[in-house]
């Protein structure tokens, strides 16, 4: 059944209070962002309004299989809290928040200390939503920390969300890894994903504090065409389609084999990988079409003309050794290595200005270089045949070790969608009851 409040354009202030002060009572908590108004913007109407938005209501949580946007804002938050009530009204707050917001409507924060609520939306006045989309998780300290069953969740923790295994040459600094919440805000527009995590991180006080935060951009390199990284290379040619349902059962989205409340959700795995672009600014493109296994420009397999031609693994050269080499990234990735393992990538590049690196490979050089390199995400049916599966083999024997370094990350159990009344996660919250 269809909220009434969303469908409101405009709430008075003494409306606002008025309603704020019946979700208090009800959840026991004072977590409740008022009904909002549409932002002042100039967005057009019927088909064009509807180019800036993407649903946010849904079977499952946008933002996963949405065509990718080209910003992104991921945001890990730490629960600050020893109440599941709490938890749950956070989740409340942030999922009406989030859909007011990928609605292109602002969001009133509660007023404290006897101050009315009052929307400040100045940062993105004149903004359309650029097609924003916001997608939670929760990690593994929300079900057990330290040995201790925080918010009487344990039980219900998914038998795939395993903790991630050391994988060689990871490098991850505790202050940008991990989480207990998190937030990826996706958009068109770099404002629109900031504003958003404002907003939640906002409505998170007193109870969730920022842990690590990281941005990350595509260009638009047009419909239908694949985005190229930093290193020059397309990225994600080999992504299972998601237009494809059943593909998407298959990869994606958790089944029977997950508890109820997982029915429809994912298992995200981010990492902060930093390229060493001056090392690898460096290689001929002959070396490095070696070590991803594609060619530079058009993006084909090595032994191939086209980006999307077959690869095959199998070919050999006059010499009869493997056109693909052995170890490159490509060959590494596929799932004919990994016992059919796949994953969505939906990764997006960083660049974080520059500052001094010690390199971990000859020649050693140590001096200032560009902290930048690839916010790789992925989504997943299981953490264990896919990410796991994957990268175990591709953290000890892949080429392009030698240029990339995960220096943080995380990965985060992602509930599926809600519909119109309902927030993300009540499900879990339900049956922890």
């Amino acid at each position: 059944m269809t909220n009434p409040e969303y469908a409101k354009p405009r709430a008075t202030r003494r409306g606002f209070l008025t309603a704020t002060a019946g979700l208090v009572a009800v959840a026991g908590s004072n977590f409740a962002p008022g009904a909002a108004r549409a932002l002042d913007v100039p967005q057009g109407a019927g088909a064009e309004a509807a180019k800036t938005t993407e649903p946010f209501w849904g079977a499952h949580q946008s933002g996963i299989v949405t065509p990718t946007q080209t910003h992104t804002y991921f945001a890990a938050f730490d629960l600050t809290t020893d109440k599941r009530q709490e938890v749950e009204n956070l989740m409340r707050a942030w999922t009406k928040a989030a859909a007011l917001l990928c609605a292109g409507q602002q969001v009133e924060i509660p007023g404290k200390d006897n101050y009315e609520p009052e929307p400040d939306p100045a940062d993105v006045l004149g903004l359309s939503p650029s097609r924003l989309t916001l997608t939670f998780g929760f990690g593994t300290d929300l079900f057990v920390k330290d040995g201790k069953d925080r918010y009487g969740l344990r039980a219900h923790r998914p038998e795939a969300f395993v903790d991630l295994p050391h994988f060689p040459g990871d490098q991850l600094a505790p202050a940008r890894t991990g989480g207990d919440l998190s937030v990826q805000a996706c958009a068109d527009n770099p404002q629109v994903v900031f504003h958003a995590i404002r907003q939640l991180a906002h409505l998170a006080y007193g109870v969730a504090q920022i842990r690590w935060v990281q941005a990350g951009f595509n260009s638009d390199y047009g419909a239908n065409r694949t985005p190229r990284n930093l290193m020059g290379f397309k990225d994600g040619t080999g992504n299972p389609s998601t237009t494809d349902p059943k593909e998407m059962d298959a990869v994606v989205w958790a089944g029977d084999e997950a508890p109820a409340w997982l029915h429809g959700g994912s298992y995200l795995v981010v990492r902060r990988a930093r390229i060493a672009l001056e090392h690898w600014d460096r290689m001929k493109i002959a070396f490095q079409e070696q070590t991803i296994g594609r060619k530079k420009l058009s993006g084909a397999p090595l032994g191939a003309e086209k980006e999307f031609d077959p690869i095959n693994l199998d070919a050999k050269d006059a010499n009869g050794d493997p056109i693909i080499p052995e170890n490159s990234h490509v060959r590494l990735a596929h799932q004919e290595s990994n016992e059919g393992a796949r994953i969505l990538r939906r990764a997006f590049s960083y660049n974080d200005g520059a500052n001094f690196t010690a390199e971990r490979w000859p020649p050693w050089r140590q001096g200032m270089e560009f902290d930048a390199g690839l916010v790789f995400i992925c989504y997943q049916r299981d953490l264990r045949s896919g990410f796991i599966k994957i990268f175990e083999k591709m953290s000890r024997f892949d080429m392009l070790n030698q240029f990339v370094t995960n220096i943080g990350g995380g990965h985060f159990v992602c509930p599926c969608g809600a519909a119109e009344g309902e927030f993300i996660g009540q499900r879990l919250f339900e049956a922890a009851s």
